[in-house]
């Protein structure tokens, strides 16, 4: 077996590039950042400054909403003493009439307890521009509640 030559057969070179690593990494980035963007918004408790605005003189009797703390809506009308508590559907009702009547001249104060959700406003404010009220005005009070 002198004569006898062990052949190798060489491999050809590959010159692609082995991506499938690659996909793992990004597919398991992928699912680490799923997981940690939710947790990643962060609230801030904020306390709004109350400020001292010269008071609107154009209105005796002014239209007053009011928002509470626990969601429920207060509508001071014209001739009212005290806020009759109303739900969205019925102060859109009870204003879209006032707003038909007087045109743009109707305007609506909204207020907040001072302990009142944002969002409580927020809602507030929805619903007047359902029942197309345009001109609102936010109500502050030196450092007391809008009762």
């Amino acid at each position: 077996m002198a004569g006898s030559i062990i052949q190798r057969k060489r491999r050809k070179l590959k010159s692609e590039i082995n991506v499938v690593p690659y996909i793992d990494v990004m597919l398991v980035l992928l699912i680490i950042f799923m997981v940690t963007a939710p947790l990643l918004t962060l609230s801030v408790d904020v306390k709004l400054p109350s400020m001292d605005a010269r008071a609107t003189q154009d209105q005796k009797n002014p239209t007053i909403v009011i928002a509470y703390p626990d969601g429920s809506i207060g509508l001071k009308l014209d001739g009212d003493e005290r806020p009759r508590l109303v739900d969205p559907a019925q102060m859109e009702a009870m204003l879209r009439p006032i707003r038909e009547q007087q045109g743009d001249a109707f305007r609506v104060l909204v207020a907040a307890e001072g302990d009142a959700p944002y969002q409580r406003v927020l809602d507030a404010m929805a619903a007047l521009r359902r029942a197309n009220v345009t001109n609102v005005s936010l109500m502050t009070d030196a450092g007391s509640n809008a009762r």
